[in-house]
């Protein structure tokens, strides 16, 4: 079961205490990324307001996103190709080249968002930095993580830096294969319950839950899914540091 604000703490830190490796998510762990996603999407449902409801727009729009995700991945780009194809099927292929041209410059309004930190981010990378091997492993395009890690001004934090296709088990089961890191020695701190937490409870491994306050529709889990499933959840990313040496 999910751990409680009542649950014995010191077995919790006794059980971090085998921890060598720490796995940090970046989108929403570190840095805001969804709030600008949310942004975009009522960007997108007033320009398409002529041809349907904003609530319509936006069912259309996951929908094509999700039918676009084995072939176009995670990534700003890939929800741009989403809201192009969006476009032209809610528009019956009558949405303008104008029109066209505010989506693509919605995309790169997205990619030249400035890297805004979340609290206190920066101050945990530093307490934990030498104490134990610290592993950035996140998901998305390539490119704009690589931009947004260059923005950051935190790669120096990182003895090694991963852009997934996906975040599942096999996934990060590879990953720590490759790293050599025995999954019982590794801690992965995310936002997301799905991608950051379950798959790693369900390969032996641990992980603390840090929310955020806007949850992508495809990251959310049901109850049943984290029914059995004993992981940390925290208010803010420097409560971690309750719990490590």
């Amino acid at each position: 079961m999910r751990f409680s604000n009542s649950l014995n703490e010191n077995k919790l830190i006794k059980e971090f205490q085998h921890i060598k490796v720490i796995g940090f998510d970046a989108d929403d762990t570190l840095w805001v990324n969804e709030t600008y996603f949310r942004e975009a999407e009522i960007e997108f449902g007033k320009l398409l307001s002529a041809y349907e409801t904003p609530n319509k727009i936006d069912q259309e729009l996951f929908k094509m996103e999700m039918q676009n995700l084995p072939l176009y991945g995670y990534g700003v780009k890939a929800f741009v190709l989403s809201m192009v194809e969006s476009a032209l099927e809610l528009s019956n292929h009558n949405v303008t080249n104008k029109t066209i041209e505010k989506i693509l410059n919605i995309g790169k309004d997205m990619l030249n968002k400035p890297v805004e930190l979340l609290d206190g981010v920066e101050d945990v990378l530093k307490s934990l930095f030498g104490k134990y091997r610290l592993i950035l492993a996140t998901k998305g395009d390539l490119l704009d993580q690589e931009r947004k890690l260059e923005k950051s001004g935190l790669t120096k934090y990182f003895h090694h830096i991963e852009v997934l296709s996906d975040k599942q088990e096999v996934n990060y089961s590879r990953l720590l294969n490759h790293l050599d890191i025995n999954p019982s020695e590794f801690l992965m701190i995310g936002n997301s319950l799905k991608s950051d937490v379950l798959p790693l409870i369900n390969i032996k491994a641990h992980a603390i839950h840090v929310p955020f306050h806007t949850t992508w529709a495809h990251e959310i889990v049901s109850d049943e899914d984290t029914n059995g499933k004993s992981y940390k959840t925290v208010n803010s990313l420097k409560d971690i540091l309750n719990y490590l040496n």
